[in-house]
């Protein structure tokens, strides 16, 4: 979800216009997601290292995830989308935390899609606080491991491999998002900032995802022998 502050200030808006015009992407993209055949569906909202970010600016955003919780909620149900948040929660605000739980109550029986939405999140962060976790009782495997850093993200179960991770904004890093899920991931970059992004857009990434060949380490099946 990259791109909302710098779209504002080319149209010469304050950078929250463009992270509030943003959700109205979120809402786009997750009301067209199981339609297009998605199962689970993770955006990155706020990095640890937005923090670093003008307190203005974090304020409005915090301001801005309690406000979309409250609203949007009773559509998620509707929608059957199963929402949960992702990453730190004992530095957001108080009202803040609230606000999430009541939406993850929610939505907690909704199967046509499970969206999570990451706040607060660090990939490195999540990895060292699972590692801690399991030291007095390494080795352990890949499995197990998934499991103890979904516990450290707040999420209630192991996340799959992530399939396509797509970056929007015109930006070629993964920034620290879900490192450990995307070591097979198909990676698509785009220059549309995420206030414009939609269906469309997201049609087609997963027709380009389509005509990937993803072989994990092996050989394609024409080259076996």
């Amino acid at each position: 979800m990259d791109g909302n502050g710098r779209w504002a200030e080319a149209r010469g808006l304050p950078r929250p216009a463009g992270h509030r015009t943003g959700a109205e992407a979120v809402r786009r993209v997750v009301e067209a997601a199981p339609g297009q055949g998605i199962g689970i569906l993770t955006l990155f909202a706020f990095s640890a290292d937005n923090w670093r970010r003008p307190e203005t600016e974090v304020q409005a955003l915090l301001m801005l995830f309690e406000e979309y919780l409250r609203v949007e909620s009773s559509r998620l149900v509707d929608q059957g989308v199963r929402l949960t948040i992702m990453g730190r929660r004992d530095r957001l605000p108080l009202a803040l935390r609230v606000a999430i739980s009541r939406a993850e109550k929610a939505t907690a029986s909704g199967r046509a899609l499970d969206f999570r939405l990451a706040v607060d999140y660090s990939a490195r962060d999540a990895i060292v606080a699972a590692a801690a976790r399991l030291r007095p009782r390494l080795p352990c495997g890949r499995d197990r491991f998934a499991r103890v850093l979904a516990a450290s993200c707040h999420l209630p179960e192991a996340t799959p491999d992530v399939d396509l991770l797509v970056r929007t904004g015109g930006e070629r890093r993964l920034s620290d998002f879900l490192l450990w899920e995307a070591a097979y991931a198909e990676l698509y970059f785009t220059d549309r900032p995420w206030p414009e992004f939609g269906p469309d857009d997201l049609a087609a990434a997963l027709a380009e995802f389509r005509t990937r060949e993803r072989r994990f380490g092996g050989l394609a099946p024409a080259a076996r022998f």
